[in-house]
């Protein structure tokens, strides 16, 4: 079949597909926002919980930059809104969200190839001294 000069425009190269480290920069945006309600719940937690709020912000744009692409655009998601105002309550909350999470980053690790890994493998281990943090 013949082309046309038409056809050379007709043609729709197809986006790249999604970078596998895209659900551990969601991630990392989502526990931020997640930390940064709970503060917002409890102000009194602000000297443990803005530390590691602020360590997956970096762990986010870092994540992004590796990547190549920006954040997904639209609207931000809503802030989630914690259970309640309890301080003990909110650390467990957000103690599970980081031990999910270090296992995602873990995981991640294992199967990035070597010039992610460093990066990925420091991201697990912050997740995890995050975890001893909100004990």
């Amino acid at each position: 079949m013949p082309l046309t000069g038409c056809d050379l425009f007709d043609r729709h190269d197809p986006s790249p597909p999604p970078d596998p480290l895209e659900p551990l920069a969601a991630e990392s945006a989502a526990l931020e926002a997640r930390h940064r309600a709970a503060l917002a719940a409890s102000p009194d937690l602000a000297g443990r919980l803005t530390p590691i709020a602020d360590a997956h912000r970096a762990h986010a744009e870092e994540l992004r930059r590796v990547i190549g692409r920006p954040a997904p655009g639209g609207s931000p998601a809503a802030s989630p809104t914690p259970a309640g105002t309890d301080p003990a309550g909110l650390l467990a909350g957000l103690r599970t969200a980081e031990q999910q999470g270090r296992e995602n980053a873990a995981k991640a690790c294992a199967a990035a190839p070597a010039e992610r890994a460093a990066l990925l493998g420091s991201i697990a281990a912050a997740r995890a001294t995050h975890v001893e943090a909100l004990k």
